[in-house]
């Protein structure tokens, strides 16, 4: 059997992500395509070696980590072949998220004429949500009456509860209805299926340059404005953490570092717009 199929096989069987197990199998079939040689004749020097050159070539040291954590799982994990590369490369330090104020956003999110385009960005901005985590929503991911939702398969495979904006619950609930939407029925479709993420890139920023906005629009900068809106709006990290999905605290801790913080109940931002 293929060995980058075995790899899929398992890291299935330990629980890892789709997402995770993709980029282990790309990092592979990468180094096998400058190694030439069968996975079992594989040294330790070369390992370093290909290690090396993705230093010279100005790979950031996260990357690195993830291109060795791949080949330590194949080897180790898969092949049973006694193979540790025990290095770990220095990550560099994170820079606060870069975000838009109030005024921006509102421009922003009024320059979107198509009903779904702007449900799908407000969705990730009153919610905190990632774009993979947004297109994945289903009907039955909603309750109105504790005004909760849930991300079923986000980051790492896990679950967590997102907001439902006040503001916003009517559109949602309209949306639902004048589109025939069943209890497991996807919020978001296009013509040719499941919409992808760069077709929502595309939608910002297009939006972003007829709304004036100069600096880069995207995604994940939906996510960022929440998480510094809600520590705008007066929540505390230990508040935010759980709606955002990190494992750390210290990940939170960059967005208190863009606002202030004074304690009040959790809604989300939208609603304060």
């Amino acid at each position: 059997m293929d060995f980058i199929e075995l790899v899929r096989k398992e890291a299935l069987r330990r629980g890892y992500s789709i997402r995770t197990i993709k980029t282990y199998q790309d990092c592979l079939r990468k180094f096998f395509r400058t190694c030439h040689k069968e996975p079992k004749k594989v040294t330790k020097k070369d390992v370093t070696d290909y290690l090396d050159q993705l230093v010279e070539r100005n790979k950031a040291g996260s990357t690195l980590n993830v291109y060795l954590s791949a080949l330590n799982f194949l080897f180790l994990d898969v092949l049973n072949k006694k193979l540790l590369v025990n290095i770990r490369y220095s990550r560099k330090p994170k820079r606060l998220p870069e975000v838009l104020n109030k005024e921006e956003l509102v421009k922003l999110f009024e320059a979107i004429s198509n009903k779904k385009h702007q449900l799908m960005v407000l969705l990730m901005y009153s919610a905190g949500l990632r774009v993979s985590e947004m297109l994945n929503l289903r009907v039955r991911d909603f309750d109105f009456t504790t005004n909760l939702g849930i991300v079923r398969d986000g980051k790492g495979g896990k679950e967590r509860f997102f907001l439902i904006s006040e503001r916003l619950k009517p559109d949602i609930i309209n949306w639902f209805k004048d589109n025939g939407l069943k209890n497991d029925s996807f919020l978001f479709n296009s013509y040719q299926g499941r919409m992808s993420a760069s077709t929502v890139r595309m939608i910002l920023k297009k939006s972003a340059q007829k709304a004036g906005i100069k600096r880069r629009v995207h995604p994940h900068l939906m996510r960022h404005c929440f998480g510094t809106d809600v520590v705008k709006d007066g929540h505390t990290e230990a508040e935010l953490q759980p709606l955002m999905g990190h494992n750390s605290i210290e990940t939170t801790r960059g967005y208190v570092h863009v606002a202030n913080a004074q304690m009040t109940k959790v809604k989300s931002p939208f609603d304060n717009l």
